[in-house]
């Protein structure tokens, strides 16, 4: 468990630190009114939907480099962050451009209260600049954590959250000699930090011993090496998508049950944060030893990876789910006390506690996969229950048995807790063993 908690824990805090910021950011939008903090929540989920082809992919090279990493090739391990790099932000940057005309658009279409409307479209302008930054620090990213070093991306993620948040209070607010631009601020503010990561990471990339040891000067695209990269990579760009999409319409369905419902929503999901980016952070770790011990032939000590994870992510989540059952009204109480929204929310956190420890299992499960190179069937099964038992699972509970917002979180969990099990049976399977990348 040590090997895991090392790797783990910088990418624990990092987590937390992002976390937290989203949590005061949305408490701030809180206070201005629940639409505006239903705006931010609703165009947060979309934004985020449509840039996961890009940013899932970029998560690709930390199976490359580590498996070069773990079979002693260090040299190795630094062109891929530019084969994803040449491909990526090219084709965000023409897609973020794309999305300024159509995102307003979409807004209409889906047809929440005017009030969240107008709040959505303005925090997803804000945001959309943000993207070519995104993709370009998940590359870095997964380079670092993929030689096992998940310290470094935790220092720049300091930086961004000090930038971010000065931004945000000033912006939001009209504080510190900024304009007041409400959630328009908000998202100006998500889109000046995520650049201040970027020249961050890439100073830290550029650092000469890292350079030296792992020859991480830009190279030009490579054919073969593009190709390989796609085949292994375009499965979980392409497994995120499908899979938000179908969350974003989950929230788009909470969005037009009215203001408080998205609200409610929005804070039960920045909660579930507090265990969800943590699991995630485990899975990095759980990730990174598999491919390095596959790399390294040695896959008695993936195995035993893999299994320490999910250990810790079920020690951490029995913590998360103490605090959702014992203190439900001080949780809520940081993003709103409006009434409506409390009444809410308090069921939706009990079930919280439940879905955030199934979720993790499953989380995990599907790091231990996606390092070791197994890409395509996940992309398959989690893109075919996607589409199937979560819309049909949400409908149901939601809308046919009027459920409101509690009803479809409890098809989300039906969903969850499906997917999970495919990827515990899937690892156990054995598959992963002879993935060649």
């Amino acid at each position: 468990m040590a090997e895991v908690a090392a790797l783990a824990y910088p990418v624990v805090l990092s987590t937390i630190v992002e976390t937290l910021m989203q949590v005061v950011d949305t408490a701030m939008l809180g206070h201005l009114s629940t639409a505006q903090l239903g705006a931010a929540g609703f165009a947060g989920l979309w934004i985020w939907t449509l840039f996961t082809p890009f940013n899932g992919t970029a998560q690709g090279v930390q199976s490359f480099v580590s498996r070069h990493d773990g079979a002693g090739e260090p040299e190795r391990c630094g062109p891929w962050i530019w084969q994803a790099v040449w491909l990526l932000v090219p084709m965000m940057t023409v897609w973020v451009a794309a999305m300024a005309f159509v995102f307003p658009l979409l807004v209409h279409w889906i047809g929440p209260s005017p009030e969240m409307q107008a709040g959505a479209i303005g925090y997803g302008w804000g945001r959309l600049p943000a993207g070519p930054a995104i993709v370009f620090n998940i590359a870095l990213i997964s380079f670092f954590r993929g030689i096992g070093d998940t310290r470094t991306p935790l220092y720049a993620t300091f930086a961004d959250v000090a930038v971010h948040l000065v931004f945000a209070y000033g912006l939001i607010f009209g504080r510190l000699g900024m304009p007041g631009l409400g959630v328009l601020g908000a998202g100006i503010a998500q889109s000046i930090g995520s650049w201040t990561y970027s020249a961050m990471m890439l100073g830290a990339v550029m650092r000469k011993s890292v350079r030296k040891k792992y020859h991480t000067r830009p190279v030009a695209p490579h054919r073969e090496a593009v190709v390989r990269f796609v085949r292994t990579s375009a499965p979980i760009g392409g497994q995120w998508l499908l899979d938000m999409t179908t969350f974003a319409i989950f929230g788009s369905i909470v969005a037009r049950m009215g203001d408080a419902s998205m609200a409610a929503s929005q804070a039960m999901l920045q909660l579930l944060a507090l265990s969800f980016m943590q699991a995630f952070a485990i899975s990095i770790a759980c990730g990174t030893l598999v491919g390095r011990y596959l790399g390294a032939n040695d896959v008695a000590a993936a195995e035993r990876s893999y299994r320490t994870s999910l250990s810790l992510a079920l020690m951490l989540t029995a913590v998360i789910a103490a605090l959702f059952l014992s203190v439900p009204d001080l949780l809520l109480g940081v993003f709103s006390r409006d009434p409506e929204f409390l009444v809410l929310g308090r069921p939706l956190l009990a079930l919280g506690a439940f879905f955030q420890i199934v979720d993790a299992v499953g989380i995990v499960a599907s790091g231990a996969l996606r390092g070791a190179g197994d890409t395509r069937w996940p992309f398959v099964v989690q893109s075919t229950l996607a589409w199937t038992l979560r819309i049909a699972a949400v409908a149901t509970f939601a809308i046919w048995l009027r459920g409101g917002v509690f009803g479809a979180w409890l098809g989300e969990l039906c969903y969850v807790l499906a997917l999970g099990l495919c990827w515990i049976l899937r690892f156990r399977a054995g598959h992963w063993r002879t993935v060649r990348i």
